[in-house]
């Protein structure tokens, strides 16, 4: 379970796994602002924690979240961007070996996998022109708060 981190201004800025946020309670650098009502020793186990101190996020806002992906899978939601069925992996829409770039927001998108009937093994290392398949989605590059409103 992912505790969302809030600013001491309420803007999200991470998540972290539940001890990690206890150890932030015990060393008194977070509150907890929401709970789901069970009890970790002297603390509630916490949903949402809060700084207490304004931490200054300027590399946040100087550019474009960096890709990763599952930052793909979340600006995606999920979602086959082929199919409409749930995704599990990343398909690159130029494959890399055909000179798509490996790391591009724009060139990759979240895709059935994991099976030989999956959209992700389908299309394989050819276009979409060769497969005859069809984007339901256009990649973008996404912001950093869309990154954190989707999680």
């Amino acid at each position: 379970m992912a505790v969302l981190v809030l600013n001491a201004g309420y803007e999200p800025l991470h998540t972290v796994s539940v001890p990690h946020a206890i150890r932030m309670l015990v060393r008194h650098v977070a509150v907890v602002h929401e709970s789901d009502g069970a009890d970790l020793g002297i603390f509630p186990r916490p949903k949402v924690v809060r700084l207490l101190r304004y931490v200054v996020m300027k590399w946040r806002y100087s550019g474009p979240p960096r890709w990763s992906r599952r930052g793909v899978l979340q600006r995606d939601g999920y979602t086959c961007a082929y199919c409409g069925r749930h995704a599990t992996t990343v398909d690159h829409i130029v494959p890399t070996s055909r000179g798509g770039e490996r790391t591009s927001w724009l060139n990759t998108v979240a895709a059935c996998g994991g099976t030989a009937r999956s959209c992700n093994a389908r299309k394989a290392d050819r276009t979409l022109a060769e497969t005859g398949l069809t984007l339901r989605i256009t990649p973008h590059v996404p912001t950093w708060d869309q990154l954190h409103l989707l999680r």
